[in-house]
């Protein structure tokens, strides 16, 4: 059965379409008795307003102080670089909880779409009128939010681009991440180590910190650039195996590039982890699954998302200011993909 609708309100209160608009405005207009014949007929059917058209009708933004006592339901615009990730699913439960307890609403979108068609990414965000934008990883333009945050606040969860005046940034540490993997893979004797490496600031910041702690270990790391998919890091591993000096252990950007690894060891005839080695990063829920059981970096993707936003929340309340950066402390999960290296190793 189809949800009841503006007109089937109207209906049942015998008043106009436009007056039940009114009622669902606050507006002052309204003569107590209409007010209480819409009221009623919309209990009487289960009628639920939608948010982004009452949002729409305020054309206005609202700091938090005033949301609730505003006609319209309060909405976030949430900006993803590419809903296939699973790494976004903690994040985004983090962000809801706290967004949800302060009356807050979602509005999701996939720059990823977006691109594919041609769209901009923020402007459907401004025309359905969202009281603030929270951008979740890395975007191919992250100069485009200037625009948008000159009019709304805005957070950057997960990425690490140039932070922009006013936007505030939380991410993982992914310096100290990567330095977990490494140093746990050199701690269980591992010495031929591969990073399959990602892009933008977040795969930069793994990979120098890679290269790094093997340096300091007085050994030379193998780098291979990878999509961070899971074709990708199924075609990087092919190669890296495919060497004479194979590595004896991989550490992938991420869990997905990591799935790909692990298929790449299993076709080519070895076994995770008494032949291989297998690392990723981000403990999506693929990680846990028992046949996958992947030891990865556990990146505070929850922690992240409550953070981001606490951040845009303080926005709401205290206004402008410059954008700050806030970190969370990632941990490694070890679990069944990593082993000493075979002894031919």
């Amino acid at each position: 059965m189809r949800p009841p609708t503006i007109r089937d309100v109207a209906d049942r209160a015998g008043v106009s379409k436009s007056l039940v608009s009114l009622v669902l405005r606050g507006s002052e207009q309204v003569r107590p008795e209409k007010r209480e014949a819409v009221t009623r007929a919309m209990e009487e059917l289960g009628y639920r307003p939608n948010a982004a058209a009452r949002s729409l009708s305020e054309q206005r933004t609202l700091p938090h102080s005033r949301l609730r006592s505003s006609g319209g339901t309060p909405m976030v615009g949430v900006l993803l670089n590419d809903l296939r990730n699973p790494w976004f699913v903690d994040l985004l439960d983090g962000l809801n909880s706290l967004l949800h307890d302060n009356g807050l609403h979602m509005l999701m979108a996939d720059t990823r779409l977006n691109r594919r068609i041609g769209q901009d990414m923020t402007g459907p965000f401004l025309e359905l009128r969202a009281d603030g934008l929270v951008v979740i990883g890395t975007l191919p333009d992250p100069a485009a939010l200037g625009a948008i945050a000159e009019r709304i606040p805005v957070v950057v969860a997960g990425a690490r681009e140039p932070v922009l005046p006013g936007v505030d940034m939380v991410a993982n540490d992914d310096e100290q991440g990567a330095r977990l993997v490494t140093e746990h893979l050199i701690g269980l004797g591992h010495r031929r180590i591969a990073h399959i490496a990602g892009y933008g600031a977040v795969g930069e910041l793994r990979r120098r910190s890679f290269e790094a702690t093997m340096r300091a270990h007085g050994l030379a790391g193998v780098v291979e650039a990878s999509d961070m998919t899971e074709e990708g890091g199924y075609r990087t591993t092919v190669r890296l195996l495919s060497r004479p000096d194979r590595p004896t252990a991989v550490f992938a950007v991420n869990d997905i590039a990591s799935v790909g690894a692990l298929s790449a060891a299993e076709e080519l005839g070895l076994r995770v982890p008494r032949d291989l080695s297998v690392v990723g990063y981000d403990n999506t829920r693929i990680a846990s699954l028992r046949h996958v059981w992947l030891t990865t970096v556990d990146s505070a993707n929850h922690e992240v998302g409550r953070r981001a936003a606490r951040c845009l929340l303080d926005r709401f309340e205290g206004g402008g200011g410059a954008g700050r950066v806030h970190l969370a402390a990632p941990t490694l999960e070890i679990r069944g993909t990593t082993a000493a290296p075979p002894p031919t190793g």
